[in-house]
Protein backbone atom coordinates (compact mmCIF):
# COMPACT_ATOMS: atom_id res chain seq x y z
CA UNK A 1 0.00 0.00 0.00
CA UNK A 2 2.47 2.21 0.37
CA UNK A 3 4.02 2.12 -3.12
CA UNK A 4 0.75 3.50 -3.99
CA UNK A 5 0.89 6.06 -1.59
CA UNK A 6 4.04 7.25 -3.34
CA UNK A 7 2.37 6.39 -6.84
CA UNK A 8 -0.21 9.18 -5.64
CA UNK A 9 2.25 11.45 -4.22
CA UNK A 10 4.87 11.27 -7.56
CA UNK A 11 1.68 12.18 -9.90
CA UNK A 12 0.65 15.33 -8.05
CA UNK A 13 4.12 16.42 -7.55
CA UNK A 14 4.48 17.32 -11.20
CA UNK A 15 1.29 19.08 -10.81
CA UNK A 16 2.75 20.83 -7.86
CA UNK A 17 5.90 21.69 -9.81
CA UNK A 18 4.13 23.41 -12.46
CA UNK A 19 2.23 25.92 -10.39
CA UNK A 20 5.93 27.43 -9.73
CA UNK A 21 6.56 31.00 -10.74
CA UNK A 22 10.28 31.03 -11.83
CA UNK A 23 11.58 32.49 -15.28
CA UNK A 24 10.87 28.89 -17.23
CA UNK A 25 7.44 28.35 -15.89
CA UNK A 26 6.80 31.94 -17.29
CA UNK A 27 7.93 30.89 -20.88
CA UNK A 28 5.15 30.17 -23.18
CA UNK A 29 3.59 27.14 -23.36
CA UNK A 30 3.91 26.86 -27.06
CA UNK A 31 7.50 28.14 -27.14
CA UNK A 32 8.63 25.42 -24.20
CA UNK A 33 6.91 22.95 -26.68
CA UNK A 34 8.50 23.56 -29.56
CA UNK A 35 12.17 23.97 -28.20
CA UNK A 36 11.50 20.61 -26.46
CA UNK A 37 10.58 18.92 -30.03
CA UNK A 38 13.16 20.88 -31.50
CA UNK A 39 15.67 19.04 -28.87
CA UNK A 40 14.39 15.72 -29.61
CA UNK A 41 14.33 16.02 -32.77
CA UNK A 42 18.22 16.91 -33.24
CA UNK A 43 19.32 14.82 -30.41
CA UNK A 44 17.40 11.78 -32.01
CA UNK A 45 19.41 12.33 -35.71
CA UNK A 46 22.98 11.85 -34.47
CA UNK A 47 24.56 8.47 -35.32
CA UNK A 48 23.89 5.30 -33.21
CA UNK A 49 27.19 5.26 -32.30
CA UNK A 50 27.99 8.74 -31.30
CA UNK A 51 28.62 9.49 -28.06
CA UNK A 52 31.01 12.33 -27.11
CA UNK A 53 28.61 14.27 -29.53
CA UNK A 54 25.51 14.49 -27.75
CA UNK A 55 26.62 15.21 -24.55
CA UNK A 56 26.61 19.08 -24.95
CA UNK A 57 22.62 17.99 -24.97
CA UNK A 58 22.94 17.10 -21.13
CA UNK A 59 23.15 21.26 -20.58
CA UNK A 60 19.50 21.89 -21.74
CA UNK A 61 17.91 19.46 -18.79
CA UNK A 62 20.25 21.36 -16.00
CA UNK A 63 19.56 24.51 -17.24
CA UNK A 64 15.71 23.70 -16.51
CA UNK A 65 16.82 21.95 -13.51
CA UNK A 66 18.57 24.72 -12.05
CA UNK A 67 16.45 28.01 -13.44
CA UNK A 68 12.92 26.17 -13.05
CA UNK A 69 14.35 25.02 -9.24
CA UNK A 70 12.96 21.49 -9.96
CA UNK A 71 14.50 18.95 -7.19
CA UNK A 72 16.63 15.99 -9.15
CA UNK A 73 15.96 13.16 -7.13
CA UNK A 74 12.34 13.07 -8.54
CA UNK A 75 13.14 13.41 -12.21
CA UNK A 76 15.80 11.03 -12.20
CA UNK A 77 13.61 8.15 -10.46
CA UNK A 78 10.69 8.28 -13.24
CA UNK A 79 14.00 8.57 -15.69
CA UNK A 80 14.91 5.35 -14.13
CA UNK A 81 11.70 3.55 -14.74
CA UNK A 82 12.14 3.16 -17.94
CA UNK A 83 16.12 2.34 -17.85
CA UNK A 84 15.48 -1.45 -18.17
CA UNK A 85 13.23 -1.04 -21.46
CA UNK A 86 16.07 0.99 -22.91
CA UNK A 87 19.06 -1.05 -21.28
CA UNK A 88 16.83 -4.20 -23.16
CA UNK A 89 17.12 -2.53 -26.34
CA UNK A 90 20.85 -1.31 -26.60
CA UNK A 91 22.56 -4.13 -24.74
CA UNK A 92 21.34 -6.41 -28.06
CA UNK A 93 23.67 -4.62 -30.04
CA UNK A 94 26.84 -5.99 -27.98
CA UNK A 95 25.94 -9.15 -29.31
CA UNK A 96 25.00 -7.69 -33.60
CA UNK A 97 27.94 -4.75 -33.60
CA UNK A 98 31.24 -6.36 -32.67
CA UNK A 99 32.98 -4.11 -35.04
CA UNK A 100 36.57 -3.18 -33.60
CA UNK A 101 37.19 0.68 -33.25
CA UNK A 102 40.28 2.34 -31.75
CA UNK A 103 39.56 5.05 -29.05
CA UNK A 104 43.45 6.64 -28.68
CA UNK A 105 45.30 3.71 -28.11
CA UNK A 106 42.18 1.80 -26.15
CA UNK A 107 40.29 -0.89 -28.72
CA UNK A 108 36.51 -1.07 -28.58
CA UNK A 109 33.77 -2.92 -29.51
CA UNK A 110 31.69 -0.53 -31.46
CA UNK A 111 28.66 -2.01 -30.00
CA UNK A 112 29.62 -0.87 -26.58
CA UNK A 113 29.57 3.00 -28.17
CA UNK A 114 25.87 1.89 -29.79
CA UNK A 115 25.04 1.36 -26.40
CA UNK A 116 26.01 4.00 -24.56
CA UNK A 117 24.77 6.17 -27.44
CA UNK A 118 21.06 4.60 -27.04
CA UNK A 119 21.21 5.00 -23.67
CA UNK A 120 22.16 8.62 -23.41
CA UNK A 121 19.80 9.94 -25.80
CA UNK A 122 16.84 7.78 -24.37
CA UNK A 123 17.68 9.02 -21.07
CA UNK A 124 17.53 12.83 -21.78
CA UNK A 125 14.43 12.68 -24.26
CA UNK A 126 12.75 11.24 -20.82
CA UNK A 127 14.12 13.71 -19.06
CA UNK A 128 13.32 16.37 -21.50
CA UNK A 129 9.93 15.31 -21.36
CA UNK A 130 9.23 15.02 -17.64
CA UNK A 131 10.88 19.03 -17.35
CA UNK A 132 8.06 19.95 -19.75
CA UNK A 133 5.16 18.47 -17.48
CA UNK A 134 6.69 20.25 -14.92
CA UNK A 135 7.54 23.33 -15.89
CA UNK A 136 4.11 23.48 -17.87
CA UNK A 137 1.37 21.67 -16.69
CA UNK A 138 -0.84 19.25 -18.68
CA UNK A 139 -3.34 21.70 -19.06
CA UNK A 140 -0.65 23.96 -20.71
CA UNK A 141 1.25 21.41 -22.78
CA UNK A 142 -2.60 20.42 -24.32
CA UNK A 143 -3.46 24.10 -25.18
CA UNK A 144 -0.18 24.68 -26.39
CA UNK A 145 -0.66 21.13 -28.56
CA UNK A 146 -4.23 22.95 -29.31
CA UNK A 147 -2.65 26.32 -30.73
CA UNK A 148 -0.52 24.11 -33.34
CA UNK A 149 -3.39 23.04 -34.49
CA UNK A 150 -2.60 19.02 -33.37
CA UNK A 151 -6.48 17.44 -33.83
CA UNK A 152 -8.45 17.77 -30.58
CA UNK A 153 -8.84 14.08 -30.66
CA UNK A 154 -5.75 13.04 -30.20
CA UNK A 155 -4.94 16.17 -27.39
CA UNK A 156 -8.08 15.47 -25.36
CA UNK A 157 -6.73 11.55 -25.53
CA UNK A 158 -3.78 12.30 -24.08
CA UNK A 159 -4.94 14.52 -21.53
CA UNK A 160 -7.88 12.11 -20.20
CA UNK A 161 -5.11 9.53 -20.29
CA UNK A 162 -3.30 11.56 -17.84
CA UNK A 163 -6.09 12.44 -16.02
CA UNK A 164 -7.68 8.50 -15.68
CA UNK A 165 -4.11 7.37 -14.50
CA UNK A 166 -5.21 8.90 -11.07
CA UNK A 167 -8.89 7.03 -11.13
CA UNK A 168 -6.78 3.80 -11.41
CA UNK A 169 -4.38 4.55 -8.83
CA UNK A 170 -6.71 6.04 -6.20
CA UNK A 171 -9.03 2.88 -6.66
CA UNK A 172 -6.06 1.00 -6.67
CA UNK A 173 -5.12 2.45 -3.09
CA UNK A 174 -8.60 2.28 -1.63
CA UNK A 175 -8.39 -1.60 -2.94
CA UNK A 176 -5.08 -2.30 -1.25
CA UNK A 177 -6.47 -0.49 2.19
CA UNK A 178 -9.58 -2.32 2.46
CA UNK A 179 -7.83 -5.97 1.79
CA UNK A 180 -4.88 -4.82 4.37
CA UNK A 181 -7.47 -4.30 7.20
CA UNK A 182 -9.58 -7.90 5.85
CA UNK A 183 -5.67 -9.41 6.14
CA UNK A 184 -3.77 -7.95 9.34
CA UNK A 185 0.01 -8.48 8.81
CA UNK A 186 0.23 -9.63 5.89
CA UNK A 187 2.35 -8.03 3.23
CA UNK A 188 1.08 -7.48 0.11
CA UNK A 189 -1.19 -9.29 -1.85
CA UNK A 190 -1.25 -12.92 -2.20
CA UNK A 191 -0.75 -14.75 -5.52
CA UNK A 192 -4.50 -16.46 -5.36
CA UNK A 193 -6.28 -13.21 -4.96
CA UNK A 194 -3.87 -11.45 -6.83
CA UNK A 195 -6.11 -11.89 -10.35
CA UNK A 196 -9.38 -11.06 -8.67
CA UNK A 197 -7.90 -8.14 -7.12
CA UNK A 198 -6.74 -6.61 -10.85
CA UNK A 199 -10.31 -7.60 -12.07
CA UNK A 200 -12.05 -6.01 -9.83
CA UNK A 201 -9.51 -2.74 -9.74
CA UNK A 202 -10.03 -2.47 -13.40
CA UNK A 203 -13.86 -2.70 -13.41
CA UNK A 204 -14.29 0.07 -10.74
CA UNK A 205 -11.89 1.89 -12.67
CA UNK A 206 -14.57 1.56 -15.44
CA UNK A 207 -17.38 2.40 -13.46
CA UNK A 208 -15.55 5.69 -12.09
CA UNK A 209 -14.54 6.70 -15.14
CA UNK A 210 -18.30 6.61 -16.38
CA UNK A 211 -19.39 8.70 -13.99
CA UNK A 212 -16.73 11.66 -14.66
CA UNK A 213 -17.74 11.23 -18.10
CA UNK A 214 -21.21 11.89 -17.69
CA UNK A 215 -20.88 14.49 -15.45
CA UNK A 216 -18.75 16.44 -17.77
CA UNK A 217 -21.41 16.11 -20.22
CA UNK A 218 -23.65 17.50 -17.79
CA UNK A 219 -21.24 20.96 -17.49
CA UNK A 220 -21.89 20.88 -21.10
CA UNK A 221 -18.89 19.42 -22.70
CA UNK A 222 -18.67 19.21 -26.09
CA UNK A 223 -15.01 17.44 -26.92
CA UNK A 224 -13.08 20.91 -27.22
CA UNK A 225 -10.85 21.63 -24.02
CA UNK A 226 -10.01 24.84 -22.51
CA UNK A 227 -7.75 25.54 -20.56
CA UNK A 228 -8.86 29.50 -19.57
CA UNK A 229 -6.74 32.28 -21.17
CA UNK A 230 -3.33 31.82 -22.21
CA UNK A 231 -0.64 34.37 -22.12
CA UNK A 232 0.31 35.85 -25.69
CA UNK A 233 3.74 34.60 -27.17
CA UNK A 234 6.67 37.82 -26.08
CA UNK A 235 9.75 38.10 -27.57
CA UNK A 236 11.54 36.89 -24.70
CA UNK A 237 9.72 33.56 -25.40
CA UNK A 238 10.37 33.68 -28.87
CA UNK A 239 14.25 34.39 -28.25
CA UNK A 240 14.30 31.67 -25.90
CA UNK A 241 13.32 29.18 -28.43
CA UNK A 242 15.14 30.64 -30.83
CA UNK A 243 18.57 30.75 -28.60
CA UNK A 244 17.96 27.12 -27.47
CA UNK A 245 17.31 26.13 -30.96
CA UNK A 246 20.76 27.43 -32.58
CA UNK A 247 22.64 26.12 -29.51
CA UNK A 248 21.11 22.02 -30.53
CA UNK A 249 21.97 23.18 -34.07
CA UNK A 250 25.53 24.01 -33.26
CA UNK A 251 25.93 20.93 -31.60
CA UNK A 252 24.92 18.90 -33.81
CA UNK A 253 26.84 20.47 -36.67
CA UNK A 254 30.23 20.89 -34.68
CA UNK A 255 31.28 17.90 -31.90
CA UNK A 256 31.62 20.81 -28.74
CA UNK A 257 32.97 18.02 -26.68
CA UNK A 258 35.47 17.18 -28.74
CA UNK A 259 36.17 20.77 -29.63
CA UNK A 260 36.70 21.69 -25.61
CA UNK A 261 38.75 17.97 -25.00
CA UNK A 262 41.37 19.33 -27.80
CA UNK A 263 41.21 22.73 -26.62
CA UNK A 264 42.52 21.89 -23.12
CA UNK A 265 44.65 18.90 -24.11
CA UNK A 266 46.14 20.31 -26.95
CA UNK A 267 45.61 17.70 -29.38
CA UNK A 268 45.27 19.11 -33.32
CA UNK A 269 47.35 21.57 -32.93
Amino acid sequence: MSNITNSLYDMGLLDDLARKKTFIHRIHPVMKLLTTIVYIVVLTSFEKHEVSAVLPFVFYPVFIISFAEIPVVPVLKRVLLVQPLIIGIGILNLLFDTYIVMLGNIAISRGWLTFLSILIKSSLVVMVSILLVATTGMDRVAVALRMLKIPKVFVLQLLLMYRYIWLLIEEGFRMAQAYSLRAPGQKGIKMNDLGSFLGQMLLRAFDRAQRVYQAMNLRGFTGEYNAGDVLKVRFRDVLYFVAWSLFFVIARIYNIAALIGALFTGVGR
